[in-house]
């Protein structure tokens, strides 16, 4: 299920060796799992900040608790500790993190989304901006919402039409346009001010 190298294990028998005897081992969860923002969190735990749903993995020294609910999300990561020049980096890699794109068989409306949440909206965050599927109508019409940035910003139109619209047409035959539903009139700090 998880590989924890054995430079990563001796780094985690250290790390529990300054804890003074208290942690019984270390606990792995996702957090925000199945997102674009799903992320690894370790920490240490003792007896008492277990729930018993954890799955433990033994290893030489101490025991990974893996958290129940995160064990779909964490199959097959990988865990190792890389000694550099200035100390070391612990790397975790968890193919599954972020959850699995929806096959075909998904509905269009569960397609989309995954692509604006996963590819979309990562892009959007470097203005403060992000968009939300308001609806899709019967002819394929994709209708979003801007936020943050990308609310009332003079650049909407272009995003929209040079960026999300190519981006959904090539992925899904089934999109036949792209629109904007937002009222930008309404947007407190946009990316670029509408002229």
């Amino acid at each position: 299920m998880i590989n924890l190298s054995e430079n990563a294990q001796t780094y985690f028998r250290r790390l529990l060796e300054t804890q003074g005897g208290d942690a019984v081992g270390i606990r792995l969860s996702a957090v925000e799992p199945g997102t674009p923002r799903a992320d690894a969190r370790l920490e240490f735990c003792d007896n008492g900040d277990l729930l018993g749903d954890e799955w433990a993995i033994e290893c030489e020294g101490f025991t990974l608790f893996v958290d129940g609910a995160s064990v779909p999300y964490l199959d097959s990561a990988e865990i190792d500790y890389a000694s550099t020049a200035t100390g070391g980096q612990l790397n975790i890699r968890a193919p599954r993190i972020k959850g699995e794109t929806p096959g075909t068989d998904a509905s269009l409306v569960e397609r989309v989304r995954w692509l604006i949440e996963s590819e979309i909206n990562p892009q959007l965050a470097s203005h403060k901006g992000r968009v939300a599927l308001d609806s899709i109508d019967a002819d394929g019409v994709v209708y979003l919402r801007f936020g943050g940035g990308c609310h009332g910003c003079g650049m909407a139109d272009v995003t929209l039409k040079q960026g999300i619209e190519k981006q959904m047409m090539a992925r899904f035959p089934e999109v036949t346009a792209v629109r904007d539903a937002t009222d930008h009139s309404t947007g407190s700090a946009p990316y670029i001010a509408r002229g």
